[in-house]
Protein backbone atom coordinates (compact mmCIF):
# COMPACT_ATOMS: atom_id res chain seq x y z
CA UNK A 1 0.00 0.00 0.00
CA UNK A 2 1.45 3.53 -0.97
CA UNK A 3 1.82 5.93 1.60
CA UNK A 4 1.91 9.48 0.99
CA UNK A 5 2.59 12.41 3.56
CA UNK A 6 1.54 16.16 3.03
CA UNK A 7 3.15 19.06 4.57
CA UNK A 8 0.55 21.84 4.92
CA UNK A 9 1.63 25.14 6.85
CA UNK A 10 -0.45 27.53 8.60
CA UNK A 11 -0.90 29.86 5.63
CA UNK A 12 -3.19 26.50 4.07
CA UNK A 13 -5.78 27.34 6.84
CA UNK A 14 -8.14 29.58 6.22
CA UNK A 15 -10.02 30.13 9.33
CA UNK A 16 -6.69 31.27 11.20
CA UNK A 17 -6.84 34.89 11.55
CA UNK A 18 -3.53 36.65 11.51
CA UNK A 19 -3.96 37.66 15.49
CA UNK A 20 -4.51 33.85 15.79
CA UNK A 21 -1.47 33.36 13.97
CA UNK A 22 1.17 35.94 15.63
CA UNK A 23 -0.02 34.44 19.25
CA UNK A 24 0.46 31.29 18.04
CA UNK A 25 3.80 32.03 16.81
CA UNK A 26 3.94 33.73 20.12
CA UNK A 27 3.16 30.62 22.16
CA UNK A 28 5.33 28.25 20.51
CA UNK A 29 8.99 27.35 21.93
CA UNK A 30 11.82 28.86 18.96
CA UNK A 31 12.94 25.35 17.56
CA UNK A 32 9.42 24.65 16.46
CA UNK A 33 7.84 27.54 14.92
CA UNK A 34 9.77 26.91 11.16
CA UNK A 35 8.03 23.53 11.84
CA UNK A 36 4.30 24.41 12.68
CA UNK A 37 4.32 27.80 10.68
CA UNK A 38 6.09 26.72 7.24
CA UNK A 39 6.14 22.88 7.06
CA UNK A 40 9.47 22.50 7.48
CA UNK A 41 10.88 19.62 9.30
CA UNK A 42 12.65 19.84 13.14
CA UNK A 43 13.35 17.71 15.54
CA UNK A 44 12.11 19.23 18.64
CA UNK A 45 13.04 19.19 22.18
CA UNK A 46 15.87 16.51 20.66
CA UNK A 47 17.15 19.19 18.56
CA UNK A 48 21.12 20.09 19.76
CA UNK A 49 20.48 23.42 18.07
CA UNK A 50 16.83 24.69 18.89
CA UNK A 51 16.69 27.43 16.54
CA UNK A 52 14.43 27.97 14.04
CA UNK A 53 16.09 27.77 10.62
CA UNK A 54 15.08 31.43 9.80
CA UNK A 55 16.83 32.99 11.79
CA UNK A 56 20.25 31.77 10.65
CA UNK A 57 19.56 31.81 6.53
CA UNK A 58 20.72 34.89 4.38
CA UNK A 59 20.72 34.79 0.62
CA UNK A 60 24.41 34.47 -0.83
CA UNK A 61 26.45 37.72 -1.37
CA UNK A 62 30.10 38.45 -2.01
CA UNK A 63 32.29 38.21 0.98
CA UNK A 64 34.06 41.17 1.70
CA UNK A 65 37.90 41.21 0.96
CA UNK A 66 39.01 42.32 4.58
CA UNK A 67 36.71 39.55 6.14
CA UNK A 68 38.68 36.72 7.57
CA UNK A 69 37.81 33.36 6.04
CA UNK A 70 38.93 29.34 6.33
CA UNK A 71 37.22 26.27 6.98
CA UNK A 72 36.57 23.20 8.91
CA UNK A 73 37.51 19.86 7.58
CA UNK A 74 36.39 16.28 8.57
CA UNK A 75 37.93 13.37 7.10
CA UNK A 76 37.29 9.82 6.43
CA UNK A 77 36.55 6.85 3.55
CA UNK A 78 32.65 6.99 4.27
CA UNK A 79 32.43 10.50 3.90
CA UNK A 80 34.76 13.67 3.81
CA UNK A 81 33.60 17.32 4.59
CA UNK A 82 34.29 20.75 4.86
CA UNK A 83 32.61 23.96 5.55
CA UNK A 84 33.96 27.77 4.98
CA UNK A 85 33.56 30.39 6.46
CA UNK A 86 34.08 33.89 6.65
CA UNK A 87 33.68 36.92 9.82
CA UNK A 88 32.22 40.22 10.01
CA UNK A 89 34.94 41.79 12.77
CA UNK A 90 32.57 44.49 13.39
CA UNK A 91 29.96 42.66 14.32
CA UNK A 92 31.64 39.32 15.07
CA UNK A 93 29.31 37.56 12.78
CA UNK A 94 30.47 34.03 11.57
CA UNK A 95 28.47 33.14 8.02
CA UNK A 96 28.89 29.99 6.56
CA UNK A 97 29.50 30.75 3.18
CA UNK A 98 30.15 27.15 0.88
CA UNK A 99 30.35 23.48 1.86
CA UNK A 100 31.66 20.05 0.61
CA UNK A 101 30.93 16.59 1.05
CA UNK A 102 31.76 13.23 -0.78
CA UNK A 103 32.11 9.70 0.14
CA UNK A 104 34.94 7.04 -1.16
CA UNK A 105 37.21 9.57 -2.41
CA UNK A 106 40.96 9.43 -2.45
CA UNK A 107 42.86 12.57 -0.59
CA UNK A 108 43.47 14.24 -3.91
CA UNK A 109 40.63 14.11 -5.30
CA UNK A 110 39.18 16.09 -1.77
CA UNK A 111 42.27 18.45 -2.01
CA UNK A 112 41.39 19.83 -5.28
CA UNK A 113 37.92 20.29 -4.25
CA UNK A 114 39.17 21.85 -1.35
CA UNK A 115 41.73 24.09 -3.56
CA UNK A 116 39.23 25.43 -5.95
CA UNK A 117 37.54 27.42 -3.21
CA UNK A 118 40.88 28.89 -2.09
CA UNK A 119 44.03 27.51 -1.94
CA UNK A 120 45.22 30.15 0.60
CA UNK A 121 42.83 29.52 3.12
CA UNK A 122 43.66 27.75 6.29
CA UNK A 123 41.84 25.10 7.18
CA UNK A 124 40.73 23.30 11.25
CA UNK A 125 40.67 19.64 10.77
CA UNK A 126 39.81 17.20 13.28
CA UNK A 127 42.28 16.07 15.48
CA UNK A 128 41.63 12.37 15.40
CA UNK A 129 42.96 12.78 11.78
CA UNK A 130 46.48 12.50 12.64
CA UNK A 131 45.72 8.49 13.63
CA UNK A 132 43.17 7.95 10.77
CA UNK A 133 43.51 5.74 7.53
CA UNK A 134 40.92 4.81 4.93
CA UNK A 135 42.36 2.11 3.45
CA UNK A 136 46.37 2.37 3.67
CA UNK A 137 47.12 2.87 7.03
CA UNK A 138 48.92 6.63 6.07
CA UNK A 139 48.00 9.32 8.74
CA UNK A 140 45.33 11.55 6.77
CA UNK A 141 46.23 14.79 8.43
CA UNK A 142 50.06 14.05 6.85
CA UNK A 143 48.13 13.03 3.28
CA UNK A 144 46.38 16.23 3.32
CA UNK A 145 49.30 18.45 4.56
CA UNK A 146 51.58 16.58 1.85
CA UNK A 147 48.87 17.62 -1.14
CA UNK A 148 49.07 21.27 -0.27
CA UNK A 149 46.10 22.39 2.37
CA UNK A 150 47.34 24.21 5.41
CA UNK A 151 45.96 22.67 8.06
CA UNK A 152 46.00 22.99 11.64
CA UNK A 153 44.07 20.92 14.43
CA UNK A 154 40.78 22.12 15.39
CA UNK A 155 39.32 22.08 19.17
CA UNK A 156 37.39 18.66 19.49
CA UNK A 157 35.92 19.36 23.09
CA UNK A 158 32.58 18.30 21.78
CA UNK A 159 30.16 19.72 24.32
CA UNK A 160 31.83 23.25 24.89
CA UNK A 161 32.20 22.88 20.51
CA UNK A 162 28.67 22.71 20.75
CA UNK A 163 27.96 25.87 23.21
CA UNK A 164 30.25 27.65 20.89
CA UNK A 165 28.21 27.34 18.09
CA UNK A 166 24.85 27.50 19.94
CA UNK A 167 25.65 30.28 21.69
CA UNK A 168 26.39 32.16 18.14
CA UNK A 169 23.08 31.00 16.71
CA UNK A 170 21.10 32.27 19.66
CA UNK A 171 22.53 35.77 19.55
CA UNK A 172 22.11 35.99 15.87
CA UNK A 173 26.01 36.00 15.18
CA UNK A 174 25.63 32.85 12.97
CA UNK A 175 24.29 33.44 9.55
CA UNK A 176 24.26 30.56 6.60
CA UNK A 177 24.16 30.95 2.79
CA UNK A 178 20.44 29.54 1.51
CA UNK A 179 22.80 27.52 -1.21
CA UNK A 180 24.26 25.32 1.72
CA UNK A 181 21.27 22.78 0.94
CA UNK A 182 23.51 19.70 2.41
CA UNK A 183 24.32 21.75 5.62
CA UNK A 184 20.30 22.15 6.42
CA UNK A 185 19.95 18.74 5.68
CA UNK A 186 21.94 17.67 8.56
CA UNK A 187 21.24 20.81 10.97
CA UNK A 188 17.56 19.72 10.72
CA UNK A 189 18.26 16.22 12.07
CA UNK A 190 20.93 16.75 14.52
CA UNK A 191 20.09 15.72 18.07
CA UNK A 192 20.64 14.08 20.80
CA UNK A 193 19.14 10.67 21.92
CA UNK A 194 17.07 9.85 24.76
CA UNK A 195 20.38 9.51 26.83
CA UNK A 196 21.44 13.08 25.94
CA UNK A 197 24.18 11.74 23.24
CA UNK A 198 24.82 13.22 20.01
CA UNK A 199 23.77 11.21 17.52
CA UNK A 200 26.47 10.35 15.47
CA UNK A 201 24.98 9.75 12.01
CA UNK A 202 25.18 11.97 8.95
CA UNK A 203 26.56 15.23 11.10
CA UNK A 204 29.54 15.55 9.16
CA UNK A 205 28.95 19.19 7.98
CA UNK A 206 27.64 19.84 11.76
CA UNK A 207 31.52 19.00 12.74
CA UNK A 208 32.93 20.64 10.32
CA UNK A 209 30.65 24.05 11.67
CA UNK A 210 32.10 23.06 15.20
CA UNK A 211 35.91 22.89 14.06
CA UNK A 212 35.83 26.45 12.43
CA UNK A 213 34.16 27.93 15.21
CA UNK A 214 36.72 26.65 17.45
CA UNK A 215 39.30 28.72 15.74
CA UNK A 216 38.52 31.41 14.42
CA UNK A 217 41.17 33.68 15.39
CA UNK A 218 43.02 31.93 13.10
CA UNK A 219 41.00 32.75 9.91
CA UNK A 220 43.28 34.68 7.45
CA UNK A 221 42.65 37.85 5.08
CA UNK A 222 43.00 36.82 1.74
CA UNK A 223 46.38 37.70 0.55
CA UNK A 224 46.67 40.49 -2.64
CA UNK A 225 47.01 38.95 -5.96
CA UNK A 226 51.03 39.06 -7.22
CA UNK A 227 51.48 39.81 -10.66
CA UNK A 228 51.35 36.57 -12.50
CA UNK A 229 50.27 34.44 -9.37
CA UNK A 230 46.31 33.56 -9.17
CA UNK A 231 45.88 32.88 -5.63
CA UNK A 232 42.24 31.43 -6.14
CA UNK A 233 39.68 30.11 -8.38
CA UNK A 234 36.84 32.51 -9.06
CA UNK A 235 33.35 30.87 -7.10
CA UNK A 236 30.19 33.26 -7.33
CA UNK A 237 29.38 33.27 -3.93
CA UNK A 238 33.71 34.30 -2.79
CA UNK A 239 34.27 37.24 -5.64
Amino acid sequence: MSKFVILATWEDVPHLTREAKDDLWKSLPPFQRDARSKGIPQLGAGAIYPVPESDLLVAPFAIPAHWPRGYGMDVGWNNTAAVWGAIDRETDTLYLCHEYKRGQAEPAIHTASIKAVGDWQPGFIDPASRGRSQRDGSQLLNDYKQLGLHLTLADNGVESGLYGVWNRMSTGRLKVFRSMQQWLAEFRLYRRDERGRVVKDNDHLMDCTRYLESRLSRMLVKPPVRQGVQYEKPVSAWS
